[in-house]
């Protein structure tokens, strides 16, 4: 039987102003350096610290069971290492609660392994973690109760049901009021702003917008200070 309790060789302090995780799924560079513009402190999710070694950064801590990491990058890092045995959770969860901080942007998470994708969906929902998924296309968070996102008219914004979900929306072309949404009935994909956005939500919900809206999308999360310019990825 796996050890259930984590096992952590250093401990890593909180970053007040935001970190950059990154996953071993496909790791685009401009994406990379958006999120660290806005994250600056950068964790390694186990095999993501191979990506990080190709693109010439050093990450603060490499955290993970360690089962994808190459001898190159162990050897590399290898005063940042920080194992966890146990089985129980996703290297991303583990990252998650073994570097604490006032937000992250999660990079190499999306796009790669489906069922990894999938981990990472559940444990958004299942902790609320003050996290965005973010690749070249999407930016992905859990959302809050209450959100407001100050959005341009025609902008994507894509709600995903991780349970039963109901709630109130304004500035959506087509509105939630009196909608339940759940995984296995009505979801509410490629919806579109009419403008600035605010929904009222009950129930487990991820909100996705376009990865150009990841300022907006920060903001309305309340993951500041966020910068006012906006770059295209």
């Amino acid at each position: 039987m796996p050890d259930s309790k984590p096992t952590v060789h250093r401990s890593v302090p909180f970053a007040p102003s935001g970190q950059t995780l990154v996953g071993g799924g496909p790791v685009s560079m401009p994406v990379l350096d958006e999120a660290l513009s806005r994250a600056p402190r950068l964790i390694a999710a186990d095999g993501g610290a191979d990506a990080l070694l190709t693109a010439g950064h050093v990450p603060d801590a490499v955290i993970g069971d360690m089962d994808s990491v190459s001898g190159a990058a162990r050897a590399a890092f290898a005063d940042r290492l920080v194992p966890i045995a146990e089985q129980d959770s996703t290297d991303f969860a583990k990252a998650l609660r073994t570097a604490p901080a006032a937000f992250t942007l999660a990079v190499g998470f999306l796009g790669g392994r489906t069922d990894h994708t999938l981990a990472c969906l559940t444990e958004l929902a299942r902790s609320g973690a003050p996290v965005v998924l973010l690749d070249a296309v999407d930016a992905i968070a859990c959302a809050p109760a209450d959100l407001a996102l100050d959005l341009s008219p025609g902008t994507r914004v894509s709600l995903w049901p991780m349970g039963r979900v109901t709630g109130r929306s304004e500035g959506l072309q087509w509105p939630i009021d009196g909608l339940v949404l759940t995984p296995d009935g009505r979801v509410g994909t490629s919806n579109r702003a009419t403008g600035p956005v605010r929904l009222h939500l009950e129930g487990p919900c991820l909100v996705l917008v376009p990865a150009s809206a990841l300022g907006a999308l920060m903001e309305g999360l309340q993951f500041g200070p966020v910068r006012a310019e906006a770059r295209s990825l």
